[in-house]
């Protein structure tokens, strides 16, 4: 090999070695950058975080709000109809543990628990107030509060009356 062909592979070995070391650097510069860019999220995940934070109720402001609020109870007191609560069983005993028991046991809401002291001046008005405060609900002077059919608008008035008797024939 001649003088100037040393040379030039010498140069041209210094040449190619400098562009790859820029060439990994380039790499490694692109590969940290890239680390801070931030994905926008997927079709997919844009649809489970809307539906995660979509409001769980609504809100009724005003005559157009009690309007919508008496809308949507009279359809579920319509479609509640159609079904009879608890196989339609009048047995008293059955339907409170089912339902009442969550209120009269623990007095939440004021109401009343299985005991005479409680009942008595109750018991006084006469069956047919407690019969009506249990179908039509109650909202009395010391803050207490009994939902129209106990909250389960499907209950039937025997079953009401019959729960009731029951509740009566429990008192200590």
């Amino acid at each position: 090999m001649r003088n100037y062909d040393i040379v030039f592979l010498k140069h041209f070995s210094q040449v190619i070695a400098m562009l790859v070391s820029i060439t990994i650097a380039l790499i490694l510069l692109g590969m940290y950058l890239n680390g801070y860019r931030v994905d926008p999220p997927g079709a997919a995940a844009q649809k489970a975080t809307h539906e995660r934070i979509q409001p769980m109720g609504a809100v009724f402001a005003g005559s157009t709000g009690a309007a919508a609020q008496a809308a949507a109870a009279a359809a579920a007191a319509e479609a509640a109809k159609g079904t009879v609560a608890y196989d339609g069983t009048l047995d008293g005993s059955v339907i409170f543990g089912n339902l009442c028991t969550g209120c009269h046991t623990a007095g939440v809401a004021k109401a009343p628990k299985l005991e005479k002291a409680a009942w008595a001046p109750r018991i006084a008005q006469g069956k047919d107030t407690l019969y009506s405060h249990a179908m039509n609900g109650y909202n009395g002077p010391d803050g207490g509060m009994m939902p129209p059919r106990g909250g389960n608008p499907s209950l039937s008035d025997a079953q009401i009356k019959a729960t009731v008797d029951w509740m009566i024939s429990q008192l200590k």
